[in-house]
């Protein structure tokens, strides 16, 4: 039973299936290693064992009489605390929401039970995901799988480690600037940015609302597909007969490689070089208004933020960690006016960006140009936090900047990501393609 926690959850939902992997048995098998692991309440925020366990029979009595739900029907998952669950307390990893306790589930974990997963519990978070690092003194921060003295990367950090640490089959996080794919990259975990406005944002605890995204983090590009679908509430995407042959790529140049750090950089030329053996075409561009993109990304992100949380933060701001407090009030130095530039700006840019890339079926990029910096360190050094916070999240923020749909994968390089983009709504290709190099980075 030990090896089901390491599984992927669609070789789980194939043992269910076969009759092979009881539910009930699962669930309490994840959960037992949940209650006994030392790094636990780093990880879970609270663990819901008796709606697992409920959720869990349902789940067992219809493998017995051949009703299955989906093919992930009695896989336990994680949930990031931000994911409303009915009378259960979601707080997005801040004092300032302690006690909330919601009357109904967001949408997508609605969904996601609809279709018989079964739910673990609620994981640690950035507060109120304002940040890349997962460094939450406000409430606790997870561990790094690959590091125990660095951050896992946030902000859907617990959702990376439960997933990781083999306490859950998948997690399902958040992403508005990179925080699916950059806690994926660094816990070696392949994490998939949906396009804005795909899944239902309904029942989720907001930052910046025209970039909030919802997304999985999973062992497997085919857990991705399956756990995407079932969140949407629709069939997965057939990935069968995927291939890199003749694909086309671009690495995408100016700021995304620059001041990529040796190990990063090594690893995503390596995985490019194993790309282009699989049959690949891989070519450089320029796209100068990603630079015009990135410039208007303090206004868009903090007015946006500072706008939804203003009135709740001032009214108790010593509850919020400093840092964080910090990131949000920048957004009180834009005016309405500066707001709406930087929107004109940035639709021009994405505009340019499609025409500029429309002949490739995907950009690659460093998932993140950093490895997961030092705990102590960010504590203690305030300079060092800013710098290694920005530079975590610049890769991944291209992507929500210019409103695309993104797959981080695993480079084989611990903490090391390769990251595919491509235009907003093609899911179905962006994951065939993850597929097919999936097998080229094994």
């Amino acid at each position: 039973m030990q090896d089901w926690l390491h599984m992927t959850a669609a070789a789980l939902g194939r043992g269910i299936a076969a009759g092979e992997i009881d539910p009930v048995a699962l669930t309490q098998t994840y959960l037992d290693a949940i209650d006994a692991h030392p790094l636990k309440d780093r990880i879970f925020a609270r663990v819901t064992h008796d709606r697992a366990l409920a959720e869990a029979e349902a789940a067992a009595d219809r493998a017995a009489s051949g009703q299955r739900l989906s093919p992930l029907d009695g896989v336990p998952i994680s949930w990031k605390d931000l994911f409303d669950t009915a009378g259960v307390v979601t707080e997005a990893g801040s004092k300032l929401l302690v006690g909330r306790v919601p009357d109904v589930d967001a949408r997508v974990l609605a969904n996601a039970t609809a279709a018989g997963l079964i739910c673990l519990g609620k994981t640690h978070m950035s507060e109120l995901a304002f940040s890349g690092l997962g460094y939450n003194p406000s409430t606790n921060t997870p561990p790094c799988f690959n590091d125990e003295g660095a951050v896992p990367g946030g902000s859907s950090s617990g959702a990376a480690a439960s997933v990781a640490f083999g306490l859950a089959a998948a997690g399902i996080g958040s992403d508005t600037g990179g925080s699916v794919r950059i806690p994926s990259a660094w816990n070696d975990l392949v994490g998939l940015k949906t396009t804005s406005g795909r899944l239902s944002l309904e029942g989720v605890v907001p930052l910046a609302l025209r970039f909030d995204t919802v997304g999985p983090l999973c062992r497997s590009v085919e857990d991705a597909n399956l756990v995407m679908a079932v969140m949407e509430g629709r069939k997965a995407f057939d990935l069968k007969g995927a291939t890199l042959t003749n694909r086309r790529f671009a690495i995408l140049e100016t700021v995304a490689t620059q001041d990529v750090r040796e190990e990063p950089m090594a690893a995503f030329q390596q995985a490019v070089v194993q790309l282009h053996a699989a049959g690949a075409r891989v070519d450089r561009i320029h796209v100068p208004e990603v630079e015009t993109a990135m410039a208007q990304s303090t206004c868009v992100y903090t007015s946006e933020a500072y706008g939804l949380w203003r009135d709740v933060i001032e009214a108790n701001p010593d509850a919020m960690y400093g840092e964080i407090l910090e990131r949000f009030r920048l957004g009180k130095n834009h005016t309405g006016p500066d707001y709406v530039a930087a929107w004109a700006a940035l639709e021009a840019a994405r505009l340019a960006y499609d025409q500029a890339t429309a002949g490739y079926d995907a950009v690659l990029l460093p998932t993140a140009p950093i490895l997961p910096p030092n705990l102590e360190r960010l504590n203690a050094d305030h300079a060092y936090y800013v710098t290694e916070n920005l530079l975590a999240l610049r890769n991944t923020r291209i992507g929500n900047l210019l409103g695309l749909c993104a797959l981080s994968l695993p480079t084989g390089v611990a903490s090391c990501g390769l990251m595919m983009m491509a235009p907003p709504d093609c899911e179905g290709a962006l994951l065939r393609l993850g597929a097919a190099a999936e097998k080229a980075l094994a």
